[in-house]
């Protein structure tokens, strides 16, 4: 069971998981050292998977956001995913997801031109509902 400061540790790491113990010990009330342990810990029971990096990808060149509802036209859903694998570079996410969807895909596009050529592409496999991320 996560206890306060296991929680003020993941917040903490969650916001720049590159800090050094000793800072991290200092914003959670603890020692350099006790932080480490707790982390380590943390790190063993599987509750901290992985460190990672976010990336701006407007800055990237890829200023368009978009969610994509797929709606699946058939069971077979291995021709949908092998075009999706295919354009990796613009899928960020795809999440086989319950309700009226079957999957809903986040994306970043470089233009609303290639943007529509994805939706071109896309619609020979499944049908869609666009949603443009604004903020």
């Amino acid at each position: 069971m996560l206890d306060r400061t296991d929680f003020l540790i993941l917040d903490e790491l969650s916001k720049n998981s590159r800090i050094t113990m000793k800072d991290l010990g200092e914003k959670v009330h603890l020692s350099g050292p006790a932080a480490s342990a707790r982390v380590i810990k943390l790190e063993e029971r599987g509750v901290i998977e992985d460190y990672t990096i976010k990336i701006n990808q407007a800055k990237m060149g890829y200023p368009v956001h978009a969610i994509v509802h797929i709606y699946t036209k058939n069971p077979n859903h291995q021709p949908y995913l092998s075009y999706i694998k295919k354009q990796n570079r613009y899928v960020v996410h795809n999440y086989k997801v319950s309700g009226e969807s079957c999957y809903l895909l986040e994306c970043r596009f470089p233009s609303n031109e290639e943007l529509d050529e994805f939706l071109t592409g896309i619609s020979n496999y499944v049908s869609y509902k666009l949603s443009i991320i604004i903020k």
